[in-house]
């Protein structure tokens, strides 16, 4: 990027993709404002932290002032926010992509109408509506919160009748979608960004893996993928970037079902299976967006080799943890709790066979992760 210094982004939300944007922003000049709604952040020291609920209305009057544009980290900020910002400063991506990322059934509905296949799924709003959405897909299915699900929150596995009133009322009981279920081989994600001009970089497809309903591996890029594949992931990614004009980084979640794919969801910001970007792409998925947004030419978003990225949920390695040579620890700056997400560590290797020793190496270190067995299977099952 040629930036001059000085340029200023907001960002809503300081959290740990915020804490990376504004650290994959500072050698290229771009200083950054964030707006959190939470006393602890990790973000501090990368920039001017502003404190009030998101539902400020005055505040969303006048935080962009002085920026050249805003954008957000994170899904849950009310949609009505980020439309009184637009009002008032230019935002990116646009309202239109956070509400409907928002809310499941329009997700779903606007991915159906866009020609990408989906899970079947019905709208639920009480009892008898969900028992008719049992009787039209059948069980198992999974009822899901339409609002504010993420890391495996807000659903429900439901095998029989006698489950959905008490699934219900563990999900609030309104405003729901029941999803028929899924038997899917495998997690695919794409990442790719659109600048104002419709011109759209893509990364490698990733691989993932979840445990606990947490992402805990990627691989990129996605190994035993094919040609009329990526194909048509890149399709698929093409047809919802436009259809929102959207501006910036998107992730797209794939379920693999018999060499197809069916759209599950999508997140319109960085994400957290991108994160192997920063040292296994020419371009991080965090300086791509910066770009996006500024109206800046794209740089390559090659992939440099085999990589991986592990999460470091609710604990740290050793203080004299050594990464040692292509392996790339980040930390977050946050105290470790149970299921929280502290960092992650990125490993670069010629091969997949090199990348895989790699990974079950790093997983018998105390610290780097709880769900070595998932991994360890993993490995054997896709990068021998």
């Amino acid at each position: 990027m040629v930036a001059a210094p000085g340029f200023k982004v907001g960002i809503l939300g300081a959290g740990q993709l915020g804490r990376m944007l504004a650290q994959a922003g500072r050698p290229l000049g771009v200083n950054c404002k964030f707006w959190s709604d939470r006393e602890e952040s990790c973000c501090a020291g990368l920039g001017e932290i502003v404190a009030s609920r998101y539902e400020d209305e005055l505040l969303a009057r006048r935080f962009g002032s002085g920026l050249d544009v805003v954008t957000f980290e994170f899904e849950n900020i009310p949609a009505e926010t980020l439309r009184t910002l637009s009002e008032h400063a230019r935002t990116a991506p646009p309202p239109l992509a956070l509400e409907v990322s928002q809310d499941r059934l329009k997700e779903k509905e606007l991915f159906r109408s866009l020609g990408m296949q989906t899970a079947p799924f019905v709208a639920v709003s009480d009892l008898p509506s969900a028992h008719a959405a049992a009787n039209a897909l059948g069980f198992p299915l999974i009822l899901k919160t339409r609002r504010l699900g993420y890391d495996g929150k807000g659903q429900a596995l439901v095998n029989s009748s006698s489950e959905i009133e008490t699934a219900m009322a563990t999900l609030g009981g309104v405003d729901l979608i029941a999803e028929g279920f899924v038997r899917f081989s495998r997690e695919i994600s794409m990442l790719a960004a659109r600048n104002g001009t419709g011109k759209i970089a893509f990364y490698d497809p990733v691989l993932n893996l979840h445990a606990g309903g947490i992402l805990r591996c990627s691989i990129a890029p996605a190994p035993q993928i094919s040609a009329e594949q990526l194909s048509a992931l890149r399709e698929n990614t093409v047809r919802l970037l436009n259809a929102l004009n959207y501006i910036g980084v998107i992730a797209i979640e794939f379920f693999e079902v018999g060499g197809g794919y069916l759209a599950n969801e999508f997140a319109p910001r960085v994400h957290n299976s991108g994160h192997w970007t920063i040292d296994g792409a020419k371009t991080s998925q965090f300086e791509t967006h910066l770009r996006a947004i500024l109206g800046q030419p794209f740089a390559p978003t090659t992939t440099l080799g085999r990589n991986a990225m592990l999460n470091l949920i609710g604990a740290l390695p050793a203080p004299d943890f050594s990464a040692g040579q292509s392996v790339y620890l980040h930390l977050y700056g946050k105290t470790p709790r149970p299921g929280r997400k502290v960092g992650h560590i990125n490993i670069r290797a010629p091969q997949y066979s090199d990348l895989s020793m790699k990974v079950q190496e790093l997983c018998t270190v105390p610290g780097v992760s709880d769900a070595s067995a998932e991994i360890e299977s993993f490995c054997a099952r896709y990068l021998a």
